[in-house]
């Protein structure tokens, strides 16, 4: 039990190697950008969750002027309250998904998120005008798991969205929902969504029941 506390308090407030996860991404041919919420420390972090949805202004100012090719599908990676999942299931769960991205889904880079809660994907969406954003974020860890990854999953996305307007898989990591279901029902998800235009309560998880787009 005391090493089962350990883990979980050590997953939220260990620092994500953001180097680390820069050059796993690098090595499978993505651009990356990174950015910082307006939250200042892990202390602030925790108190301010509001703070941690909105980015600060250098980093508004950084996307802005990126210059990436359009993709429908924009990946953004967070540390949330879980940078042992993030470092140890973000990359392999990022290549899992362009393995099954539809022809003319090219993904030109991912943006890595510092202090970050699920809404900050929103902003950035929105920035970069995205059609879909997918946030993978480290979720609240417990006794049972510290390293539990989750993905949130938003349809025209933009600062001001709700919860209701987002879909969530959770509990990804190999002993809960492993890579290849995360990534077939998230891209199921997504083409659904390009379909009806919409995400959240309006668009219900139907992947299990549709042809597998990953063996």
């Amino acid at each position: 039990m005391a090493l089962a506390h350990a883990k979980a308090r050590d997953a939220v407030h260990l620092p994500l190697n953001i180097e680390q996860l820069d050059n796993a991404l690098k090595k499978q041919g993505l651009n990356t950008v990174h950015v910082h919420s307006q939250v200042a420390d892990r202390h602030e972090y925790l108190l301010r969750p509001d703070k941690g949805r909105r980015l600060d202004e250098p980093s508004i100012e950084r996307l802005t002027d990126l210059n990436w090719q359009a993709s429908p599908l924009l990946l953004v990676i967070g540390d949330g309250l879980s940078s042992t999942a993030v470092a140890q299931h973000g990359a392999p769960l990022v290549a899992t998904i362009r393995a099954g991205l539809p022809k003319g889904w090219a993904m030109p880079g991912v943006v890595i998120a510092s202090q970050a809660r699920v809404a900050i994907a929103d902003e950035i969406g929105q920035l970069l005008k995205a059609q879909m954003v997918a946030i993978l974020i480290g979720e609240r860890p417990g006794l049972s798991a510290a390293d539990s990854l989750g993905v949130y999953f938003t349809f025209n996305p933009k600062v001001g969205c709700n919860d209701s307007q987002r879909n969530c898989l959770s509990n990804i990591r190999p002993q809960g929902m492993g890579y290849a279901e995360a990534a077939q029902k998230l891209l199921w998800l997504a083409g659904e969504a390009l379909r009806i235009k919409a995400s959240g309560v309006a668009l219900k998880d139907e992947s299990e029941h549709r042809p597998r787009l990953l063996e």
